[in-house]
């Protein structure tokens, strides 16, 4: 389950061939305690929650990288290993 980013205490996950529960493109996000499971297309949360202000950041996160998100899923999805992505800043 390789970390593809960092920022503000978020740590950005996305694991290896992890099609089969939620069948569409997604991250796992863990925030002090809290994870979640957010889609990446349109940022929907498939499961668990965030505090709002983490929530906010997470999705201004994945809109400004969605394209290297979609290519890391890919990736992901056939086993390979995923890039980092550039933190918020």
């Amino acid at each position: 389950m390789p970390t593809i980013s960092m920022f503000y205490g978020m740590l950005i996950l996305m694991f290896y061939r992890d099609n089969r529960q939620h069948n569409l493109p997604h991250i796992h996000v863990r925030y002090q305690g809290s994870e979640a499971v957010v889609s990446i297309p349109d940022g929907q949360f498939l499961q668990g929650t965030l505090p709002p202000k983490q929530t906010k950041l997470l999705l201004a996160w994945i809109a400004l990288h969605e394209e290297e998100l979609m290519i890391d899923w890919a990736l992901a999805v056939e086993g390979q290993e995923p890039f980092r992505i550039p933190p918020l800043q």
